[in-house]
């Protein structure tokens, strides 16, 4: 997010406007929690995990009420526009706040579990799966040495991106997601039908996969099969931080231009994405529709499973 920030930051300088940032999400929009933004302030934070702005949830932002103190705020400030960070529920306020008082906003996709529609990748999706993978092959060290079996949980309570990327980037046994029902059957047939050979076995699951996650699927996989040495890690907030990936710096910064290039163009209510390498636009309401399960490729899912063998 910060390489973002910086981007919109260096846009407004580029295109002679005045940058404020507003610390603390919507609640420091109610609260009027702003900074002056400037070269200096954004400089030497690209590669810093997280937000230098910080964050926090808004239960005040969901009213009428709040929404209009954060838009008195506004104006009393002479700002006349916003750019905003965030996922499901950044812009779903973003949506309500911009209909409401006609109030130009736009927003940056950064989630990690990249499940908004309108973009192909979401900030910060690139470094959580790259952070999964080098956990993983870590784990995967101890799994050869001691013989075990390891169920490995990451983030996704709704998307189990995270999971199917990093999976087939481990070489996971099974990939179990909720966009696709393995199953307990499912996932005991993969581990009774493959390779006997193997030293060492990884399992991925996403947290809202609908076995309940990866101690409820420990506890199953050993009452079935009492002879695997199984082990259970959940890696947790480590996928949400950590020094942000090339990509995702990159990604954040066309963005962040892009953003600020749009309210110029008088865009408003939608969501920079990259779609093909291009800069596209979505509407907030389509953006923040999650990927469904008939958005997850049949060939994705192949390709799990051929590579599993």
């Amino acid at each position: 997010m910060n390489a973002g920030i910086r981007a919109v930051v260096r846009a407004g300088i580029y295109y002679d406007l005045t940058v404020t940032g507003v610390l603390r999400g919507y609640e420091g929009l109610i609260n009027g929690d702003f900074i002056a933004m400037d070269r200096k302030s954004v400089a030497n934070i690209i590669q810093r995990g997280g937000t230098i702005l910080k964050t926090a949830r808004s239960d005040n932002f969901r009213t009428p009420a709040g929404r209009k103190k954060a838009h008195d705020q506004l104006k009393a400030r002479g700002i006349d526009a916003l750019v905003v960070i965030g996922g499901d529920g950044t812009f779903t306020g973003a949506h309500l706040f911009g209909t409401e008082y006609d109030f130009p906003v736009i927003g940056l996709p950064g989630t990690i579990d990249n499940d908004l529609a309108g973009t192909d990748f979401t900030i910060g999706y690139d470094t959580a799966i790259n952070t999964v993978v080098n956990a993983i092959d870590k784990i995967r060290d101890t799994a050869e040495s001691h013989d075990r079996l390891f169920i490995v949980e990451v983030m996704g309570r709704d998307s189990g991106l995270i999971a199917l990327r990093s999976g087939i980037g481990v070489g996971a046994e099974a990939i179990m997601i909720p966009e696709a029902n393995m199953g307990v059957q499912g996932l005991v047939n993969r581990l009774e039908y493959g390779r006997k050979d193997k030293s060492s076995k990884i399992i991925i699951v996403a947290e809202g996969d609908e076995v309940g996650g990866a101690f409820n699927v420990g506890e199953i996989l050993k009452e079935k099969f009492p002879q695997y040495d199984i082990r259970v890690s959940v890696l947790g907030h480590i996928q949400r931080g950590g020094k942000p990936s090339c990509m995702d710096r990159v990604l954040a910064s066309r963005f962040g231009v892009a953003a600020v290039e749009g309210l110029l163009n008088g865009q408003s209510g939608e969501m920079v994405g990259q779609i093909n390498r291009e800069i596209v636009f979505t509407p907030f309401d389509h953006a923040i529709k999650h990927i469904n399960a008939e958005e997850v490729s049949p060939a994705w899912l192949k390709l799990v499973e051929i590579l599993s063998l």
